[in-house]
């Protein structure tokens, strides 16, 4: 508190007051200024939140371009590999993002800015980035396709830790809970809807795709699909692992959809597909397949670590909460450039050199068995993470039971 002197005949409280005052001022300052600090990061995470719909615009339309191209480019483009082309394009844009917005943290650092705003430079570099691959030699193209089948497999394998993230916020939400005395009635009306979905898709591909004995491989895909599912539900239900119902429901309905689309993939001249009924220039399977994909990688893009509590405004640390950045951008971008990788991949069915029919999206025995290969690859990881816990939890116990015994010898 700051004095000053104090005149003839003034009583001393004068200044004491004077000084109160002056502290109250620099409080109510620091108050507004905090107040002010606070809106603008509000502001900034707004628009960072923003930022995600419209790159996901962006990825929507470079892949209905790619596709445009693949059925019609031949037209008017005579160069091999459009659909690489556009898609190293678009991996070389997000690629670029990812490297300029490694480790942002804070809402006040410039690549934040950069990430949020700055349109329309990102559109030309986009617009640049799509036009080089148009001129590069085939040569490297054809490195850049077989480069990219291991970017789908990890995109793939980003897509199956989001799921996994998301069946544990499913169980956290809605299951019951004897701590917090949650009934959980939500939660069992959603796992009798999953495993009730899951029971008729398999009664539906034995009706559809498996009548007859010579369909074999189907016969195949959907007995151990049916085998996979009553697996997950048993061990989720056992005592050491007790999980409940609701994430194997999910997972039960995600395996026996990878199972479906499997089949779907097959080539369309096999006799075990002529239920299907498909039309010459597409149906509404392809459709599906294209919306399910783009979904698929929506879901792992905005899935990248946003925490709900850091959009909660604290006035006694607001620097070190308020002003963190709401998600990783260098793990959204990752994400996006991978998708670029994937999505060429069921433009092309996974095969560089194989023609691919008009209006048709993932199709071919590649197809087929990467999507086989990945639904048993998703089944294992969610059975291990059931009971992981209770392994872990026995190994522990174990060697101390061995101590005691060895005590009780001595």
């Amino acid at each position: 508190m700051k004095l000053r002197m104090r005149k003839p005949d003034e009583p001393a409280e004068n200044i004491l007051v004077e000084g109160d005052r002056s502290e109250e001022i620099r409080s109510w300052e620091q108050s507004i200024f905090a107040k002010q600090e606070s809106a603008i990061y509000s502001v900034k995470r707004k628009q960072s939140l923003q930022a995600r719909y419209i790159y996901g615009f962006i990825f929507f339309l470079t892949n209905l371009l790619a596709w445009f191209v693949r059925d019609y480019g031949h037209k008017f483009l005579h160069i091999l590999h459009c659909v690489l082309r556009i898609s190293l394009g678009c991996f070389i844009f997000f690629s670029s993002m990812f490297v300029t917005t490694l480790r942002a943290e804070k809402l006040q650092e410039a690549r934040n800015s950069w990430h949020s705003r700055c349109w329309a430079l990102k559109v030309a570099i986009y617009l640049l980035s799509v036009m080089v691959p148009f001129i590069i030699p085939s040569g490297f193209i054809q490195l850049y396709g077989q480069l990219a089948h291991v970017g789908a497999g990890i995109f793939l394998l980003l897509q199956l830790i989001s799921l996994i993230h998301f069946l544990s916020w499913c169980d956290s939400k809605w299951m019951p809970d004897l701590q917090s005395k949650k009934c959980g009635f939500f939660g069992l009306f959603l796992s009798t809807i999953f495993y009730l979905g899951s029971f008729c898709g398999i009664v539906l591909m034995y009706i559809m795709y498996a009548l007859d004995t010579s369909c074999a491989i189907n016969i195949f895909f959907i007995t151990w699909t049916a085998i996979l599912v009553k697996v997950m539900m048993i061990v989720s239900l056992h005592s050491k692992v007790n999980r409940g119902l609701l994430s194997s429901g999910i997972m039960c309905s995600y395996i026996v959809f990878l199972c479906w689309s499997a089949i779907q993939s097959e080539p369309h001249t096999q006799k075990c597909n002529t239920k299907k009924m498909m039309a010459e220039d597409g149906d509404w399977t392809t459709i599906l397949s294209f919306l399910i994909a783009i979904c698929a990688i929506v879901m792992a893009t905005f899935s990248t670590g946003i925490d709900s509590q850091s959009f909660q405004f604290r006035k006694d640390d607001i620097q070190s909460e308020d002003d963190d950045v709401p998600y990783s951008y260098e793990i959204f971008h990752f994400i996006f450039s991978m998708g670029a990788m994937y999505f060429a991949m069921l433009f092309i069915s996974w095969e560089m050199d194989q023609p691919t029919r008009k209006w048709s999206i993932d199709v071919g025995w590649a197809s087929t068995w990467v999507k086989i290969l990945n639904e048993w690859f998703a089944a294992s990881i969610y059975l291990w993470k059931l009971i992981s816990p209770a392994v872990m939890r026995d190994k522990a116990i174990n060697p101390e039971q061995h101590v005691q015994n060895v005590q009780v010898s001595v």
